[in-house]
């Protein structure tokens, strides 16, 4: 099913922007972790929301979600891996691949410091997306990072489409097929020259032609090339568009104050924005 606005992020940004749009009569779908996941979710008091002073986070999220849910916004549970724009915007999540025609950013703080070599070869051997690129590999020696829960299943598929692969974790991995080999390493850096050749792994060099680096959440900026940002923050406008035609980002991604407050706000003029955009295309 195709949606008129994708929402990334579950959070009191993303919920309050799919309210909005929904008060405009389009169809929405929320992609994100488990609501109690949230931070916010994990206060145990919140005093500065107004109007509703003495709640605790899971109170708080709780109600934005009922609402939402009420008001006929979709929700999927997983992690976004991949975006497209081509006639909108495709967003892989696991096996599934979404449409809409609008996006809404509001992932929150992805908050990870990035390997060495890992921004360079970004696209040239580096993948966040097993089932995007895994058939890339297929009958080649590939490298995964294990940093979410998921990994582990994400390998076993690489490995049974053919690929030829290592997992690689600081802890050793809960569900992960016993035919693939498992190295304990902290400290690691991507190699290669024009593609990737290897994953240094604590020092030691493991040769392979992709690497595969799975975390609980992929930073916007990389799963849109070109998306401006400034200070680490998404970069918008008074309308929360960003630089990039039907793009839109609310919350704790477009920088301080962290609020509950400031990330509703920004979520509602989000979702007119997107609204506004669509409006004009049908116009046009």
């Amino acid at each position: 099913m195709g949606y008129d606005i994708i929402v990334l992020g579950g959070g009191p940004a993303g919920l309050a922007a799919a309210v909005a749009a929904r008060g405009r009569g389009k169809t929405v779908l929320v992609i994100g972790n488990p609501w109690r996941d949230s931070p916010l979710a994990k206060a145990e008091r919140v005093d500065n929301y107004l109007g509703l002073p003495g709640r605790t986070g899971a109170e708080l999220v709780g109600t934005f979600r009922a609402h939402a849910e009420e008001l006929g916004a979709d929700f999927l549970t997983g992690r976004a891996l991949s975006v497209m724009a081509w006639n909108g915007f495709m967003v892989t999540v696991g096996s599934q691949v979404c449409d809409g025609q609008a996006l809404i950013l509001a992932p929150g703080v992805v908050r990870q410091a990035k390997y060495p070599g890992e921004s360079e070869f970004l696209g040239r051997g580096v993948s966040y997306c097993a089932t995007c690129d895994g058939m890339l590999y297929r009958g080649k020696p590939v490298a995964v990072v294990g940093r979410s829960k998921d990994a582990p299943l994400e390998a076993n598929y690489l490995h049974g489409i053919g690929c030829q692969v290592t997992y690689v974790s600081a802890r050793e991995p809960e569900g992960l097929d016993r035919a693939i080999p498992w190295v304990k390493a902290n400290k690691l850096a991507v190699k290669g020259t024009q593609t990737v050749t290897a994953l240094e792994a604590d020092g030691a060099d493991l040769p392979c032609a992709g690497v595969f680096i799975l975390r609980e959440a992929v930073a916007p900026a990389d799963l849109l090339p070109g998306l401006e940002t400034e200070g680490g923050f998404i970069k918008v406008d008074r309308a929360m568009a960003t630089n990039l035609p039907g793009v839109f980002a609310a919350g704790d991604c477009t920088g301080l104050p962290l609020q509950a407050a400031k990330a509703v706000g920004e979520g509602h003029v989000a979702a007119l924005s997107a609204c506004e955009y669509l409006d004009k295309r049908k116009e046009a």
